[in-house]
């Protein structure tokens, strides 16, 4: 018996997405991934199949006659994917997994996508706790752990997530209040909002500056600091997990254009061997912090 050949079936996602939705801007939102992303996928599945499924139009992407068709039979064969994972996980034991994670990732990348991941595996439930200061993971409290520093800082089993660049971010407002920054020794003379009181030390240091700042006002967590700057109270530093929507929009600015990469996102599990769940959310966030910022994986 012969084993069914076939394609992608994150391509074929990303397909029905855009062609349901009629670009690959309102694509990428709804699947949490990239427009470039949605578009590296389009592309696979038609070299894949060999033919061409969509037309660009200057209001997003159309259907090809051939992609019509292909998109008639998809939508259906995804639909009774669907229903037959919300039939079986109906008749089973609801699965948790609990994650804690540092409060700016968890915020700002991780749970707006809940919803789509959940989706992926039926019957399986998400909690997500906030924790700016664990440094291990027992498996009673929590199932693993999403942190921000250096390897040595924590006990048990841990491996390297990403390390992604850090650069200083500000409101416009603040920029057009203070003028331009022309040296990153500027920065020193400048509103800089502190979460830890050796990171910003850290990272003069890393871009070969003998600087020494320091504040009486200490934010426990990396993104309320973010959120004083979007407000426009002075700059702060960050990486583009956390602000790549923000500086998209608009709403923050780099405040000058270093970056350096500093410490790494780190995943804590605990001892012995991990459960399915545990190893699929696994497989799916390093597979999607990979695709989304492929520069923090170099």
């Amino acid at each position: 018996m012969s084993i069914r050949r076939l394609p992608p079936l994150n391509a074929v996602r990303a397909f029905e997405a855009a062609a349901q939705l009629g670009s690959y801007v309102a694509a990428s939102k709804a699947l949490h991934v990239t427009q470039p992303a949605i578009g590296r996928h389009v592309k696979l599945l038609e070299e894949w199949l060999g033919v061409k499924l969509f037309d660009r139009t200057p209001r997003g992407v159309e259907l090809t006659p051939t992609g019509r068709q292909y998109y008639a039979k998809i939508s259906s064969a995804l639909a009774q994917i669907a229903d037959a994972g919300n039939e079986v996980a109906r008749q089973g034991t609801v699965r948790w997994l609990k994650i804690l994670a540092v409060p700016a990732f968890a915020k700002r990348w991780l749970t707006p996508k809940l919803e789509a991941v959940s989706r992926m595996r039926p019957g399986l439930k998400i909690a997500i706790e906030p924790n700016s200061t664990f440094t291990e993971v027992d498996g009673k409290s929590a199932d693993l752990g999403i942190v921000y520093g250096m390897p040595g800082q924590y006990i048990g089993t841990h491996a390297t997530l990403m390390q992604p660049r850090v650069f200083p971010v500000c409101s416009p407002d603040y920029l057009a209040r203070t003028g331009p920054i022309q040296r990153p020794e500027d920065l020193a003379r400048h509103d800089l909002i502190h979460y830890d009181s050796e990171w910003w030390n850290l990272w003069f240091a890393s871009i070969g500056l003998e600087v020494q700042v320091s504040s009486d006002v200490l934010y426990l967590s990396n993104d309320y600091a973010l959120s004083l700057a979007e407000s426009g109270r002075g700059i702060a530093l960050a990486n583009e997990v956390l602000v790549r929507q923000e500086l998209e929009e608009g709403r923050l600015v780099r405040a000058i254009d270093v970056d350096v990469p500093l410490e790494s996102y780190q995943l804590l599990t605990p001892p012995g061997p991990a459960s399915a769940d545990v190893e699929w959310f696994l497989e799916w966030i390093s597979g999607a912090l990979r695709e989304e910022f492929p520069e923090a994986f170099a």
